[in-house]
């Protein structure tokens, strides 16, 4: 079982080291619209609102903006992960709070959530300065990020209209996680015909899964369209 609050620990101090390596005005490959800093600033944004919904119950939290001075934002961004991390830390990973995954509503689910979005966007940060070699991730972690896609995103995606059940069933099986690990086994994602099967490893298929890379196959780049949004 994976110790989220420390994957979460590990993962926010990264993307804080990195704030101050990467140019803040480059360009996010995987989101043209958005330079460094906009990246920086959404996802220490999601750690407040992840925070209000563990202290409050609620998925209301109005985030504080980033400074415009883009000297100060690796001590903004630092701060509010912090108090993510402390939050969490000192809360029971049982205890109530809002989510919006189906059957769970605990602290717990944030650390794993979070940890998620720091961790692929922490792909996003080394990939605008050309350095997305970097990024590899444990393949057990990566792997429950690609199951965290079929037990929540995609659910979550149908389940507000903003895409379409799958026509066919993706079924992912990752070559570098044992046979016996937790988790381990294929994932399977829709519920239709025909069934599409990838193999790869546990970081490629989560980049496929999040649209940051492509596959050669027609009939899987079809399904993975529809899988989550970008």
């Amino acid at each position: 079982m994976h110790d989220w609050n420390a994957l979460l620990t590990a993962a926010t101090g990264r993307v804080a080291r990195l704030i101050d390596e990467v140019d803040l005005t480059a360009s996010v490959p995987a989101c043209p619209e958005w330079c460094v800093a906009d990246l920086v600033e959404h996802l220490g944004g999601v750690h407040q609102w992840g925070r209000h919904a563990v202290l409050e119950g609620t998925p209301e939290g109005r985030p504080e903006e980033a400074p415009t001075d883009l000297s100060e934002l690796a001590a903004w961004y630092a701060g509010h992960a912090g108090d993510l991390v402390e939050t969490l830390a000192t809360t029971d990973p049982a205890a109530p709070a809002w989510t919006f995954g189906r059957g769970v509503g605990t602290a717990g689910w944030w650390a794993r959530r979070q940890t998620h979005e720091a961790s692929m966007h922490t792909y996003d940060l080394l990939s605008a300065a050309g350095r997305d070699a970097e990024w590899q991730p444990d393949p057990a972690v990566a792997w429950d990020g690609v199951r965290e896609v079929q037990d929540t995103f995609y659910l979550r995606q149908v389940k507000m209209a903003r895409t379409e059940p799958l026509p066919g069933t993706l079924v992912l099986e990752a070559t570098d996680v044992p046979a016996g690990a937790p988790g381990a086994g294929p994932v399977r994602i829709g519920d239709g015909e025909p069934q599409v099967h990838l193999r790869g490893t546990a970081r490629e298929l989560l980049l496929l899964l999040w649209h940051r890379s492509e596959t050669q196959d027609p009939e899987a780049a079809a399904l993975l369209q529809h899988a989550i949004t970008p």
